[in-house]
């Protein structure tokens, strides 16, 4: 990010033909610092990144203005970048790759998030969404989603924890691709990659969930779970709905061929599912609910009974343990990291950066058994006091921002009011003056600069002292 961002800026500069005088290159802290500030965003959220500076003491962050000046936070974000522009391919040359903007972080991150955490038994495939302000074009309409329009991601996350091994990220249909099926077979495969021979279990929903994928997964060691559309290829033509008939609630048939166990069940809704880790005829019971029927009246004149409604085991296996996906969505969008931006990729930059502060943050819960780090008093661990801690660890000491914007300014100017330093009362008491000290001197002053929290006369010790 450092080298890509200060060859960026170069870039842009020789493409204008005229010198930025508000930029210099930048560093590894700096750029640490500049994350740290971009977590601390998504808590402490203000409708515009300016309001951060502002100098209503309601509004400003005496945090962010002592780690740099507005001004150099926005140059950053100008800059930002993660490859190199000048040897970019154009759509249509050969190895054109529709996600080089962010090639190099995703070989980094992808790596580390798999290598990481071991993953349980059972695991979850399923859509996430990243949420934008404009229109781009990977942006998909997700109607069945909380998220109607966004970016797309597909997801393989712990089904325990939330953890995410895996994510892919999805730009737009290829010319090659036939049919919707096709996708969600060639997804699976790539995210599964690397659990082959290792009996994990899979759990995903409809869009992924067919007869060719859920053999491939048998011939690799896998077994997988999910609803399936009983009009794809392969499903047995006597559990389709013209075949079945009108079920009642908690009536299912079964058909099996090998392992491959297929289900049509009726709850609220006819379902079809396709497992591969759970033999028919196996029954579980749902949570129970109220139901009444003339001839169930207890004791007391009432007909209300509880009970509840038989479903096959594939179906309590889905339910227990496909939410992999839907955790870690949850503590992703507590936060937010990062603005709202023109560039479509930084969307994607940001939701790598956050996905991988919350495979952190569950690691650092999970290793200590639930109890907070050293330093927290006893009060729960939250993820907001993960990432606090964490901004603040980037941030660390630096200040270095603001002395070299202030450096890089005229320093002809006569007054330090241009700076913000003011003589102002500082005090009821008096106080010895700072530059009459220096001089060995003793004069006191109930009048100094608030700025640099020194008392100094009201005479010339002023423009003297800020010389």
């Amino acid at each position: 990010m450092v080298e890509q961002t200060n060859s960026y800026a170069l870039y842009r500069q020789r493409r204008s033909g005229k010198s930025d005088p508000h930029w210099h290159p930048t560093d590894l802290r700096e750029m640490k610092a500049y994350i740290g500030l971009n977590i601390l965003m998504g808590i402490n959220q203000l409708p515009d990144a300016d309001m951060y500076w502002a100098s209503d003491i309601f509004i400003g962050n005496a945090g962010f203005k002592k780690t740099m000046t507005a001004r150099r936070f926005e140059k950053l974000t100008q800059n930002l970048h993660l490859c190199d522009r000048a040897s970019e391919p154009v759509r249509g040359e050969r190895g054109y790759d529709g996600l080089y903007k962010i090639r190099a972080l995703l070989d980094v991150v992808e790596n580390t998030m798999w290598d990481s955490y071991t993953p349980n038994r059972c695991l979850t495939i399923d859509q996430g969404a990243v949420a934008v302000k404009g229109s781009f074009s990977p942006t998909q309409c997700m109607p069945s989603k909380p998220l109607k329009k966004g970016l797309k991601v597909w997801m393989l996350c712990d089904s325990r924890s939330g953890y995410c091994h895996r994510a892919r990220i999805y730009v737009g249909k290829a010319s090659e691709e036939a049919a919707v099926a096709a996708l969600g077979y060639r997804v699976v495969t790539s995210l599964v990659r690397g659990l082959e021979g290792k009996h994990h279990h899979i759990f995903m929903d409809s869009f992924f969930t067919s007869v060719p994928l859920m053999q491939r997964l048998l011939r690799n060691g896998l077994y997988a779970c999910g609803p399936t559309q009983p009009s794809r290829r392969g499903y047995p033509e006597v559990l389709r709905p013209c075949n079945v008939g009108k079920l009642s609630p908690g009536e299912f048939y079964q058909c099996q061929r090998g392992n491959l166990v297929a289900t049509v069940t009726r709850d609220t809704k006819v379902v079809s599912c396709l497992s591969s880790n759970s033999a028919p005829g196996i029954v579980g019971i749902s949570p129970g609910r109220q139901q009444q029927h003339e001839w169930e009246v207890d004791s007391d004149g009432g007909g209300g009974v509880s009970f509840g409604v038989p479903h096959p085991l594939p179906l309590l296996l889905y339910q227990e343990n496909m939410r992999g996906v839907d955790l870690c969505d949850q503590l992703r969008e507590c936060y937010q990291v990062g603005r709202p931006c023109k560039k479509w990729w930084r969307y994607f930059l940001w939701f790598y950066v956050n996905l991988c502060i919350v495979n952190a943050y569950v690691i650092l819960r999970e290793s200590r058994g639930g109890a907070p780090p050293a330093g927290c008093n006893g009060k729960q661990f939250t993820q907001r006091h993960f990432r606090v801690r964490l901004a603040q660890q980037l941030i660390g000491d630096y200040q270095g921002a603001r002395g070299m914007e202030r450096a890089a300014r005229k320093r002809h100017a006569d007054s330090p009011i241009e700076y913000g330093h003011r003589l102002d009362r500082m005090s009821e008491r008096s106080r010895r003056c700072r530059n009459c000290t220096n001089k060995g001197l003793r004069h006191e002053s109930v009048f100094g600069c608030k700025i640099c929290n020194v008392h100094l006369c009201r005479g010339g010790c002023f423009s003297e002292f800020h010389k």
